[in-house]
């Protein structure tokens, strides 16, 4: 408003005016830096979190495919128990009786064999399970880092607008990169 040589600017006339002389201040290169900041966080999050989610799930397959497994070695074993006693009793017996036995104890140790087989089969899949989960969870340690800089990034950026500091804008800049490489290595990885 102006009127005899009086010119009047309200305050936020003078900020548009001051925006278009000087470009973007401090905070909303802050702000902008922050957005920037909580969107890699969050991915770097989505990430973590479904690649604990996986690793637990092959944990869990692992110790389900070794008590499985255990419990062959036991079904095994009593397999075993039973064709002594059989083989006992044919020692004990004579003619018939003992035939009968003997074929018996040929029945369990065939028994035994497939018995057997499984039971490995099952600790073979465990151990690959186990495998796959400690494969997952090595690149984890680095996404933790990852947001562990992102927030101290973020962090110094907020205290960088209390406090008008530039420099504290450069250590949250090199905080966000060092959780942008450490990120990239763990979505590499």
């Amino acid at each position: 408003m102006s009127g005899h040589g009086i010119h009047v600017h309200g305050p936020h006339d003078h900020e548009v005016e001051h925006q278009a002389h000087h470009g973007p201040g401090l905070a909303q290169s802050v702000a902008i830096f922050t957005a920037l900041l909580a969107t890699l966080g969050a991915v770097v999050g989505y990430h973590v979190a479904t690649t604990l989610n996986e690793a637990m799930l092959y944990k869990n397959e692992a110790v389900l495919k070794k008590a499985e497994a255990s419990d062959q070695w036991n079904y095994y074993q009593a397999k075993s128990s039973k064709g002594h006693l059989m083989q006992v009793a044919a020692d004990l017996s004579g003619g018939a009786k003992a035939e009968r036995y003997r074929d018996e104890v040929k029945r369990y140790e065939q028994e035994k064999k497939d018995i057997k087989h499984q039971a490995e089969t099952l600790e073979e899949r465990s151990r690959e399970a186990n495998e796959k989960s400690a494969h997952l969870l090595h690149p984890l340690h680095r996404s933790e880092q990852a947001m562990t800089l992102i927030q101290i990034a973020i962090s110094l950026a907020s205290i960088t607008v209390l406090t008008r500091k530039r420099w504290l804008f450069w250590v949250a800049g090199g905080c966000a990169g060092g959780g942008a490489v450490l990120a990239a290595m763990a979505f590499l990885t």
